[in-house]
């Protein structure tokens, strides 16, 4: 387990800034995904940003007077102002959920440590904050893979004195998130480490989004390995069904193939949870996702890529 500072650099500060000075400006984008994202910008009129919204949002290139010194000054501190020729581009996208305002790595998201949100991002806050409220008053949760930290953060209204636990392997990712927690005032534990087994202590509340998908480039928030994509959810599944304490929960929003009418991620998680002294409420959110993705060899046999949510809870 490596525990990671909140750390307060330059850098980090000025990132924050920026973030403060994006919500002064009533600064508003929602992500879309990254097919949605290509097309967009492929058009012609989009060559350019002309707004916050094409610099941060779009991530566009900019002229540099399209800015006020102060913000391109934060940028050349926090070391995300990107120079293509005469135009200047942001090395850090931003994106609003619930209000709050979130870092997220710039498009396309091709690298291996790259952090993103999208309409995943959305849905799982809106999973876990519907279900909130009948998880009682848990004192420790656990954002296990939480990526920029959008779980957590968003969820901390409603476990009011809770010590709040981000778990990620990727350190770009704690770092994004530490930024985007210190923008929303929320008070969190950061954890470097690839599984729930890296939180000591007890744990009564765990919440995920993990990768679903089958993919080709293994990158760290896309590829959910086998079966389809679903085997990373349900190994994070059983691993902390065994860490909740009694009358805990998860709260696991992922995604699953389904093939001839059958959910397998569901059969197995019905089927390994009983043994392990736990109950399982599931249901589809949205029964048909990147559907573009079943051209691919990895999806043969696939008839739909459905989102779904799981409530796990540790038996009394």
């Amino acid at each position: 387990m490596e525990k990671t500072a909140l750390r307060s650099d330059d850098a980090a500060d000025a990132l924050l800034a920026l973030l403060a000075a994006l919500d002064r400006q009533r600064y508003d984008f929602v992500t879309p995904t990254p097919a949605t994202h290509r097309r967009v910008v492929a058009r012609p009129a989009m060559a350019q940003a002309r707004d916050l919204r094409g610099i941060f949002g779009w991530n566009l290139p900019f002229a540099p007077e399209r800015l006020p010194d102060g913000l391109i000054d934060l940028m050349e501190r926090s070391g995300t102002l990107r120079r293509e020729g005469g135009l200047l581009k942001s090395g850090v996208r931003v994106g609003r959920i619930h209000g709050r305002l979130f870092l997220h790595s710039s498009f396309p998201t091709d690298a291996a440590d790259a952090v993103f949100l999208g309409p995943d991002s959305y849905r799982f806050a809106d999973f876990v904050r519907a279900e909130l409220p009948r998880a009682g008053q848990p004192k420790r949760m656990v954002d296990l893979g939480a990526g920029g930290g959008v779980g957590g953060i968003l969820a901390a209204p409603f476990v009011p004195g809770a010590r709040i636990t981000l778990l990620d392997t990727n350190p770009e990712a704690l770092r994004l998130a530490a930024i985007n927690a210190r923008h929303a005032g929320v008070e969190v534990e950061l954890i470097e480490g690839d599984g729930i087994d890296e939180a000591a202590g007890p744990i009564d509340l765990v919440i995920a989004n993990p990768p679903y998908m089958a993919d080709e480039g293994d990158r760290t928030y896309r590829d959910g390995g086998e079966m389809h994509g679903g085997g990373l959810s349900l190994e994070w599944s059983l691993a902390a069904a065994q860490r909740l304490e009694p009358g805990g929960r998860m709260l696991l929003y992922t995604g699953s193939a389904i093939i001839d009418g059958r959910d397998r991620l569901r059969e197995e998680l019905e089927r390994a949870l009983a043994g392990l002294g736990c109950t399982l409420r599931y249901r589809e959110i949205d029964p048909d996702v990147f559907g573009e993705d079943l051209e691919k060899p990895a999806y043969a046999g696939v008839e739909r890529i459905a989102v779904v949510g799981a409530v796990i809870g540790k038996q009394s």
